[in-house]
């Protein structure tokens, strides 16, 4: 049997786990626009964390929480391990991909293709639950298209009614998990790349306000094409929590608004200039060995949708004639600081 569940209060808003973009270089950045908002580690393999090099894996700043560390794995044992590994860095989550629908994650039977595991996704929470008392969160889709993948003794490839989400949802809520973070969509684990997935199933968020509904006891987040503030508003008068994706990466700068729906939050007025003042005394402290533009990359968005967006992705993009550090202080002389048109709440 499982431990009891954690007593833990729903974050409002998240910044969903993203490969090759949520590193600690963009953490630091993001936690200069919000205080509140939960951040998650990129996807790490229960692997990578039983035999790679845990300090590059699992090393991050206090500055950075609220944070959570998303694991990866198809091994109940080898996930529970990681987790016990893990506990040394004392993440403030622990959080269970059964999302990603990359071809190279489910070929190793791991992400979205746990969908028709049920029975194994709550095996490897409880697991997880035996090595840390940390929150134990899981993050997955509304179904699958298993065609092609899944292996010929399943009868139904496709596992894309809302049935079979309540199903899934049943099973794996016996191993206690603290939080489920749903993406409104399917995955279709075979002939689309991972961003086709996130644009060509057809978005569902009726059926989360329903499991919301029929599950009033279970802490459910929305994930899924959710671009602004005011989408965040709307859903929040139906689930207990909102996780942004690539919006969070493309268009920084709104993360300042999400303080508000905190308790007592109010939005940050932080302007871009004071933002990019701190990314200085950042860089500055950095390992000689650290490659400066993969922190900048990061900082692409900054700009979005405001006078000098042009002009900070030429500043922040190599090649570079002079040290970083003294362009970004140029950057100061030329580019506007102040927040764009921020209410006061």
């Amino acid at each position: 049997m499982c431990h009891n569940i954690s007593k833990i209060k729903t974050p409002k808003i998240s910044i969903a786990p993203m490969v090759d973009r949520t590193d600690r270089h963009f953490r630091y950045f993001t936690r200069l626009l919000t205080k509140n908002t939960l951040l998650y580690t990129e996807m790490i393999t229960a692997q990578a964390i039983i035999h790679g090099d845990r300090n590059m894996l699992l090393d991050f700043d206090e500055f950075e929480r609220p944070l959570a560390l998303q694991i990866a794995g198809c091994d109940s044992k080898n996930i529970g391990k990681a987790v016990k590994i893990a506990e040394k860095w004392n993440y403030d989550e622990i959080n269970l991909n059964v999302g990603c629908s990359s071809d190279r994650v489910s070929g190793n039977d791991m992400g979205a293709y746990l969908i028709a595991y049920p029975e194994l996704v709550r095996d490897m929470v409880c697991q997880m639950r035996k090595n840390t008392d940390k929150p134990i969160t899981v993050k997955h889709r509304i179904g699958i298209d298993g065609s092609g993948i899944l292996p010929d003794s399943f009868d139904r490839k496709i596992i894309d009614k809302y049935e079979d989400l309540t199903n899934f949802i049943d099973i794996v809520e016996k191993a206690k998990v603290d939080r489920f973070i749903v993406h409104a969509r399917i995955a279709i684990l075979a002939g689309l790349s991972p961003k086709e997935n996130r644009e060509v199933p057809p978005i569902r968020y009726e059926d989360i306000y329903r499991l919301k509904k029929e599950y009033p006891y279970l802490n459910i987040d929305i994930n899924g094409g959710i671009k602004t503030v005011e989408e965040i508003q709307t859903h929040l008068k139906h689930v207990d929590g909102v996780m942004i994706g690539r919006a969070a990466y493309d268009n920084p700068f709104m993360l300042t608004e999400v303080e508000k729906f905190f308790k007592g939050g109010k939005v940050n007025n932080i302007s871009r200039g004071e933002v990019i003042e701190e990314l200085i005394k950042y860089i500055e402290k950095l390992d000689e060995n650290i490659k400066i533009q993969n922190v900048l990359k990061h900082t692409m968005g900054l700009f979005h949708g405001v006078k000098g967006s042009k002009k900070w992705r030429q500043i922040i993009t190599l090649p570079w004639d002079k040290d970083p550090v003294d362009i970004l202080k140029e950057a100061l002389e030329i580019l506007p600081q102040e927040p764009l048109n921020i209410k006061k709440y």
